[in-house]
């Protein structure tokens, strides 16, 4: 008999923001030059992996930035549970998720898909068009968002001359729902609680917890709420927490230069973890100006902040904070929970 489990898996199918940022050819072309230099210079290893040639070993060993970099599509993450699916947004990666759901009953037209929007600026709806099912007739797509205007949004997403294919001529049945904010909604055997976010129009983080496991997604949000006291009635949305996607778009720097732009820093983020004990951070929403070597010095710049905030900390110079693991999230990044 196969034993249940109470884990989520969550597979993150695009982490830019604001548009997609494919890197062009030029820069690709440079990328692998570079590749090739430096397994030619490269040093025997003092180990060998008997599974892995050289070439898997080489890349291996390389930060990402070097090699595969973090990807170009805007938003979307599928969360799982054994038994029920939650896709959250639907930027340029649902399309790549879409293909692959399209192996299974989607393809056949059997499917039944929940789709939940955090917000509706473009980079959160620009891969729905190109959602493959869709347009299979007998799928049941079921969206939801707090924001009361959803039906009316598709209305307008799948409509000349946004869209060739209007609306009404969708193959697939879509339902439409709103959420209540705060009011946790069961998905099968996933447990959906939408919380306020800081970013403009407005837009909504959603606290997904199954078996005693909790994820917290929070993208898009600038985080000028960050004491317990000013995030208020949001303030579960940080606590009791396995792990949280956050919005890094920007270094501290530049989040300081782009007030009421709607996004963070992931030293924002960095700080509610330490103070709430939460467990994991993975950072996303990339700026899509930034190249894959930027990202990389805001990751190296969220390092060095990370730890001073610790030793201050331990040095009695602030409140107790809480180690985290964390990283900058790359498309593709699949985690359990």
């Amino acid at each position: 008999m196969r034993k249940s489990t109470n884990q989520m898996k969550i597979k993150i199918w695009g982490v830019r923001g604001s548009l997609p940022a494919p890197l062009p050819p030029e820069v690709l072309q440079n990328q692998m030059q570079k590749i090739l230099t430096d397994f030619e210079k490269r040093e025997l290893p003092l180990s060998v992996d008997p599974n892995l040639s050289e070439v898997e070993l080489f890349l291996s060993s390389q930060p990402r930035h070097k090699t595969f970099g973090y990807g170009g599509n805007t938003p979307c993450v599928e969360i799982s549970s054994e038994h029920h699916r939650v896709i959250v947004d639907g930027g340029s990666g649902i399309r790549l998720l879409g293909y692959e759901l399209m192996k299974g009953p989607c393809g056949k037209g059997l499917g039944r898909l929940d789709i939940i929007f955090t917000h509706f600026h473009w980079d959160h709806l620009i891969g729905l068009p190109f959602f493959a099912p869709l347009f299979i007739p007998g799928n049941e797509i079921h969206v939801y968002s707090v924001q009361p205007d959803i039906k009316n949004i598709f209305q307008i997403l799948f409509r000349k001359p946004f869209f060739p294919i209007e609306l009404e001529s969708l193959g697939a049945t879509l339902f439409y729902h709103q959420l209540e904010p705060r009011r946790p909604v069961l998905f099968g055997d996933l447990q959906v609680t939408p919380y306020q976010l800081d970013h403009p129009d407005p837009c909504w983080g959603f606290k997904i917890e199954k078996g005693g496991k909790a994820l917290s997604y929070c993208v898009d949000t600038e985080c000028t709420r960050v004491s317990r006291a000013a995030l208020g009635p949001d303030l579960p949305l940080y606590q009791g927490i396995d792990t949280m996607i956050f919005d890094a778009q920007y270094t501290l720097k530049e989040s300081l230069e782009k007030v009421n732009w709607g996004h963070a820093a992931a030293s924002l983020g960095l700080d509610i973890a330490m103070r709430e004990g939460i467990r994991r951070v993975v950072f996303v929403h990339h700026d899509p100006a930034s190249s894959d070597e930027k990202i990389a010095e805001a990751e190296s710049q969220a390092q060095e902040y990370y730890i001073q905030q610790l030793k201050r900390a331990n040095t009695g110079g602030g409140s107790p904070l809480f180690p985290v693991e964390w990283f900058f999230g790359h498309e593709g990044l699949v985690l359990e929970v």
